[in-house]
């Protein structure tokens, strides 16, 4: 059951008039201005591959580091990709890295995309092999995806065949507690379609997705008690997702990106002095973490 506000209004309005504030290209700086820039459906869904990858740290050095790597790319990134040899191009990498990624995880990146690509047409073809529409979720169609990116061929970017090689970070799996939060980024960009995101792919369902979970939405469906869990991963983020999914069964990661930037600004005053004094959510919220209660049994002797 959905509460009401001190109002008298419901989570459900209240939510999709924060959806409706910033559904607009410029609401708040976002890795996905980058990628609208590109008018081409096959550029969008590269540089948004490449962009979702490199979306952790701080927003300005994401948003650096995405510039960076485009401007080795060129001004048509997919193309760029399909003739893409990173044995050629390999150095133009050397110094270029993203926090504790390196040159060759984003060459190894690149080279596992094209690698898709040419197997499968697009990376949307390549996704699609390992998704069932009559899942609950994208969970077992992420979990192929990661898995069989990895199969592919690394060596040819590292020069090795590296036990685990870095490139791995841009493809983790459900199966093992990842939230995968920058690969449901991505599907967010590519599967929804409004003013925000940009429904490049047409043979996925919307109400698959998963809420791409990070420490902004993490705060604020808490403190909105989206969830029971209270430790980030997987079973976090589906859970997030289906208190979603009953305000719009059809839709329910469309809240995702006002619940994040809303996070952003600081407004959510979960476990914080300030409550939520400065949330548009007030009122809907329990912006005070549970303090434990100390235990009843004696402690056990060492």
């Amino acid at each position: 059951m959905i509460a009401p506000s001190r109002d008298g209004s419901s989570l459900k309005s209240v939510l999709d008039q924060l959806y409706a504030d910033f559904n607009y290209p410029d609401s708040a700086a976002d890795p996905i201005q980058i990628v609208r820039r590109y008018q081409r459906p096959d550029d969008r869904e590269v540089v948004g591959f490449c962009a979702a990858a490199l979306a952790f740290g701080r927003v300005a050095s994401v948003l650096q580091s995405i510039e960076r790597l485009l401007s080795i790319m060129g001004g048509e990134p997919a193309a760029y990709v399909r003739r893409f040899d990173p044995r050629r191009e390999g150095r133009a990498f050397a110094d270029l890295g993203h926090r504790w990624t390196r040159g060759p995880d984003l060459v190894a990146l690149l080279w596992l995309i094209a690698q898709m690509v040419d197997r499968s047409g697009s990376v949307e073809g390549f996704f699609l092999e390992g998704y069932n529409p009559e899942a609950p979720d994208i969970e077992e169609a992420l979990d192929s995806f990661s898995r069989r990116a990895l199969a592919l061929d690394t060596k040819a970017a590292y020069g090795r065949a590296p036990r685990r090689p870095g490139v791995s970070y841009f493809f983790p799996r459900p199966s093992a507690g990842s939230a995968c939060k920058r690969l449901n980024l991505f599907l967010r960009w590519m599967v929804r379609h409004d003013a925000l995101d940009l429904g490049v792919w047409s043979r996925v369902s919307p109400a698959k997705l998963v809420v791409p979970l990070d420490t902004h939405v993490i705060r604020v469906g808490r403190c909105l008690q989206l969830t029971r869990y209270t430790s980030p991963g997987w079973a976090m983020a589906r859970d997030i997702t289906a208190s979603l999914r009953r305000l719009d069964p059809d839709d329910p990661v469309k809240y995702d990106y006002a619940l994040c930037h809303l996070g952003m600004m600081n407004a959510c005053g979960f476990n914080r002095a300030q409550a939520d004094s400065q949330c548009p959510l007030g009122g809907l919220c329990r912006p005070r973490a549970r303090r434990r209660r100390p235990s009843r049994r004696p402690s056990a002797r060492r």
